[in-house]
């Protein structure tokens, strides 16, 4: 097993909090460090605290590597890398050994800590044995390993040059000591829940309520929609109080279903007096500001611009073009996951005719929103919908937020996705390993509206990224 350093003392934590922007989980040992002395690979036990199986055993966490590492995926070096796999036999039987090797290594991890996890037996990492799929993990594992080890991650590691030039990613001391925030994004499918000092978080949470069930139909919230959302933000006010966060640092604010809702009211006041705090309902207009800073604040500094960012939710969808000075042009449409699924798909799988009236109801509303989508440089994709697409695109074997922030998908491969997960029927996505099951249902029409904003665009690739306008909300209050 490649030689680990054990030495994960607190100042090593507090290193890779920063390097991460939030608590770093399972670590083992520091894989491998930084000229500059800071940790830059992390090895992670192969089971989380969570119980989630983790099959990434070499972590990157440095910021500056990381993001260099994200060019070049951008970049089709991806692609290349798996042309010449299938086309030079010696490549391919060093990467399979590669692969071997690191099954080895986290199988002795494993028994190291007590751990057996049957799930990602036989599954490594980052696309290998034969694909490439996380340049990230490559370059990982060259440094954990050694050269000579992982071919292609010695190949991204030449790729990158002396990133550690520059001097340390983290020159800086902490910021000063100051009370926590507790964000909360409750949306028309999910609830959730930031607690932290951003962009560090100590708590991310989210639950799947569907407080928008037949709103669109009825125009009111549903008595069993209402009662699930409460029981959730009743686990959220302790998660709260025991993360001693003053009232006065919870942000609370509600979207889409809110918006459409004759009985806002009931929600209001059940809010009120479960945390002490009155929820904002956001405006589409604020809701895609929010969503597109929250996203370009975890974003590379060097991502191309203009950036066209679609946040898609359970009631509406967000498509914001800007770049790091702000918002050129946005459009809160009321096209959701939730909202196409009830209001077209009554067949399970989804009839063509039913999949053409969510296409042509999305079409319609993209056709006047206004945006100029062939201006987009770079797409990116937020919030569940997206999240599920890439971890969909990697074939995880389980959901890992890690792996899918930041990752980037070849456009070819995310529509062939789209195609295949919108004609299972719903308990073959529920077994899905990556998809959360109160989506199985709706992630149909979700797919769909990722596909067709997609189409309109002239990019290559579709960015995803973890931090969307629960983050942006966390900002607001830093």
């Amino acid at each position: 097993m490649t030689p680990l350093d054990p030495a994960t003392d607190p100042s090593d934590v507090t290193a890779i909090e920063q390097q991460l922007g939030r608590t770093p989980r399972g670590i083992a040992a520091i894989g491998h460090r930084c000229p500059c002395g800071s940790p830059d690979v992390v090895t992670t036990e192969p089971r989380l605290p969570n119980g989630t199986p983790f099959p990434t055993t070499y972590y990157l966490t440095c910021p500056r590597a990381a993001s260099r590492i994200g060019t070049l995926e951008g970049s089709g070096l991806m692609k290349e890398m798996e042309t010449r796999l299938g086309s030079d036999p010696e490549l391919a039987a060093a990467y399979r050994a590669a692969h071997e090797a690191y099954l080895v290594d986290r199988n002795e991890l494993a028994r190291s800590v007590g751990q057996q996890v049957p799930e990602i037996e036989g599954i490594s990492a980052g696309g290998m044995p034969d694909r490439v799929k996380c340049l990230h993990v490559l370059a990982a594992h060259a440094l954990a390993a050694g050269p000579g080890v992982n071919p292609l991650g010695d190949e991204v590691l030449e790729e990158l040059g002396e990133w550690w030039a520059p001097g340390p990613c983290i020159d800086r001391p902490p910021g000063p000591s100051v009370d926590p925030i507790a964000a909360i994004d409750c949306g028309t499918n999910t609830i959730k829940l930031f607690i932290g000092r951003p962009p560090m978080a100590t708590v991310r949470e989210t639950r799947m309520v569907r407080l928008g069930q037949g709103v669109d139909a009825t125009g009111e919230l549903a008595e069993e929609a209402l009662a699930r959302t409460f029981a959730a933000i009743d686990e959220f006010a302790e998660l709260i109080r025991r993360h001693g966060v003053p009232a006065g640092r919870v942000r609370f604010c509600a979207t889409s279903a809110t918006r459409d809702a004759t009985n806002a009211e009931v929600f209001r006041r059940g809010v009120i007096a479960r945390l002490g705090v009155a929820p904002e309902v956001l405006s589409g207009d604020d809701e895609a500001a929010i969503g597109f800073a929250g996203a370009m604040n975890a974003l590379p500094a060097d991502l191309a611009t203009p950036v066209l960012v679609i946040d898609i939710g359970g009631g509406s969808t967000e498509v914001i073009l800007g770049d790091r000075s702000g918002v050129i042009a946005a459009r809160s449409m009321d096209v959701g996951s939730v909202r196409l699924h009830e209001r077209h798909v009554h067949s399970d799988p989804p009839s063509t005719a039913e999949v053409a009236a969510v296409v042509a109801d999305v079409d319609a509303h993209l056709d006047g929103c206004g945006v100029p989508f062939e201006e987009a440089a770079t797409v990116v994709g937020i919030a569940g919908t997206m999240t599920t697409l890439a971890a969909a695109v990697l074939d995880l074997p389980a959901y890992d937020p890690d792996a899918v922030h930041g990752s980037a998908h070849d456009r070819a491969d995310v529509l062939a996705t789209v195609s295949r997960i919108v004609a299972m029927t719903v308990e073959q996505r529920r077994v899905l390993p990556y998809l959360h099951p109160g989506r199985a249902d709706v992630i149909d029409a979700g797919l769909l509206i990722a596909e067709r904003v997609l189409r309109r665009t002239g990019v290559d690739q579709l960015v995803v990224s973890e931090a969307d306008i629960l983050e942006g909300i966390a900002w607001t209050m830093a």
